[in-house]
């Protein structure tokens, strides 16, 4: 696949086949490694890199390197002068809690449960679980929106739970779950915007998991290409392609490292 990107358009040329394959092998490979600590393999390469990533798209000032640092050795040196906030540093460590976490519940259904599970990992020991503004370990008790400027309006803290008991619902009945199922399912989460803080990385690890559930190539949203993520989900309801397009090429870009580093062909059964 060929993918340019700028900032008006997005140009695609890519195989349709190879997306929907047997992914019990990567699944059986990241719990695997995660219990044999080595180093350098997918599961180290998708701790660092999805961590990073996701706390970057929020406004996160730790490196890759310092993310993977922390990751290996539990510490890490600063290597330059900008200040990193503890609550940075805690959350880059939560997010691997919350990947591994993912990895143990892959194959349950979505519940609200699972979600507030997972906020709650993310969130855990940070300033904001201190704040009962953000009620973390529950669903949001204030108002919030998406964005400063062209702000998107989300769910009422009052009607959280019945638009994701309804969200939730629509999704789990659906007879076979396909990728466009799954980042549509995104688009409505992030609408409803459940949590106080979190809510992007919750919904982006969410993915990751439904995409390994329904043996689907799962993918990691980079930094570099926040803004088609974020315009993507700004325009999703006058243009839905734009952002499967982009969630499709970092499909393409994780199933080229997991090639890399595995050493068996995913569509083997």
């Amino acid at each position: 696949m060929t993918f340019i990107l700028n900032f008006d358009t997005i140009v695609i040329y890519r195989c349709l086949g190879g997306k929907y394959m047997n992914i019990n092998k990567l699944k059986s490979e990241l719990i695997a490694q995660r219990e044999s600590k080595f180093k350098g393999n997918i599961y180290h390469y998708s701790q660092v890199n999805f961590a990073y990533n996701s706390n970057k798209i929020e406004g996160g000032k730790l490196t890759e390197d310092e993310t993977e640092e922390i990751f290996e050795t539990d510490s890490f040196i600063p290597k330059s002068d900008t200040a990193i906030k503890l609550d940075d540093l805690i959350e880059i460590k939560n997010h691997f809690r919350l990947f591994d976490y993912t990895l143990d519940i892959i194959d349950k259904p979505l519940s609200k449960e699972i979600m507030i599970d997972m906020n709650k990992i993310l969130k855990r020991n940070t300033t904001d679980e201190e704040n009962p503004r953000y009620n973390v370990g529950g669903f949001k008790v204030v108002p919030n929106k998406i964005g400063l400027i062209n702000v998107i309006n989300t769910s009422k803290p009052e009607d959280v739970e019945e638009d994701l008991d309804i969200l939730i619902s629509e999704y789990e009945e659906m007879d076979e779950i396909t990728l466009e199922d799954i980042i549509d399912f995104h688009y409505k989460f992030e609408l409803i915007h459940p949590f106080g803080d979190g809510n992007g990385r919750v919904g982006r690890m969410i993915m990751f998991k439904e995409c390994l559930r329904n043996n689907i190539m799962p993918f990691i949203v980079l930094d570099n290409d926040k803004p088609y993520y974020m315009r993507g989900l700004k325009n999703y309801k006058e243009d839905k392609m734009f952002l499967i397009d982009t969630i499709r090429y970092e499909q393409d870009l994780y199933e080229n490292i997991v090639n890399e580093m595995l050493d068996f062909d995913l569509g083997d059964k």
